[in-house]
């Protein structure tokens, strides 16, 4: 993978970790942290696809590496939907 892919792909997704983290209603934090939910996010996202036997699409290829866009999303959302709730749990709010 190329320098300019592998910032193509960070880009990809920190907007995606942005995304599901605005659906999900709750900020874990900036732009680094958003990248780091956003490919988190496609590992649950692409997991939970699986699981439901639902099939990959809008897949962005980027450099030969394919990245799943709507699964990002709704990975990032639920993970975190679920770092939230452990937060509340937590703090005891």
């Amino acid at each position: 993978m190329t320098l300019m892919g592998f910032l193509v792909l960070l880009l990809i997704a920190a907007i995606c970790g942005g995304i599901g983290q605005s659906l999900a209603g709750y900020n874990l934090g900036g732009c680094l942290v958003s990248i780091i939910v956003g490919f988190i996010g496609a590992y649950i996202g692409l997991w939970v696809a699986g699981k439901m036997g639902l099939p990959d699409f809008f897949t962005i290829s980027v450099d030969g590496k394919p990245f799943p866009i709507i699964w990002a999303i709704i990975g990032a959302a639920i993970f975190t939907f679920i770092v939230a709730l452990l937060r509340r749990i937590v703090s005891g709010k």
